[in-house]
């Protein structure tokens, strides 16, 4: 079950380390890592959820899967969330890590959705007005996707959404005309 007061915490405690040891870097890659691999593996996943499988049989399969991948610091890092019973929340722990990562180093990320792929000069632009909206902040700029938007563009940063996309354009033409206050003020 996610708890992401846990997943914070922990998150907040191994990014403290890696600022004292000056391996934050690295340690952002392993846990990129990781969420890639739990994101892509529900096995791994479900390894990890698992309360049949005993805490060394999980040490050794974790150790198997990623150990070679992982520097020492995440290593340890991973074992000790195991011996703590805690290895079900790997997944949520690398997702706050790097989400604390990003706000440590004042890194925003911007959702970009179109009907279809963008060229780079639209990418460009777009980009261009993000980075001149926020000088201070350093933009990771993400696309998608979505045939259902038909044309335009959803932007979305952080709890704010611009859409420029012809279905809202669309939906308010509907709307105008479900009301239809021309008609009722011809009678």
């Amino acid at each position: 079950m996610p708890n992401p007061r846990l997943a914070a915490r922990y998150a907040k405690s191994i990014i403290d380390l890696c600022v004292e040891q000056n391996s934050l870097d690295e340690t952002l890659a392993d846990m990129q890592y990781l969420s890639g691999v739990c994101n892509e593996s529900k096995d791994f996943t479900n390894l990890l959820r698992s309360p049949v499988i005993n805490a060394d049989k999980k040490h050794r399969i974790i150790d198997a899967v990623v150990g070679a991948k992982l520097k020492p610091l995440s290593k340890a890092f991973v074992n000790l969330l195991i011996n703590k019973g805690r290895e079900e929340n790997l997944p949520e722990i690398a997702e706050a890590f790097i989400q604390q990562y990003k706000d440590l180093k004042n890194i925003k990320t911007v959702t970009v959705t179109t009907a279809t792929p963008m060229s780079d000069s639209v990418k460009q632009a777009i980009m261009t007005q993000v980075v001149a909206a926020l000088p201070e902040a350093s933009i990771e700029m993400k696309e998608e996707v979505r045939e259902e938007i038909i044309g335009g563009f959803v932007l979305q940063m952080g709890d704010k959404l611009f859409d420029a996309s012809i279905r809202r354009d669309l939906n308010d033409v509907k709307k105008q005309f479900a009301k239809n206050i021309y008609v009722s003020q011809l009678r």
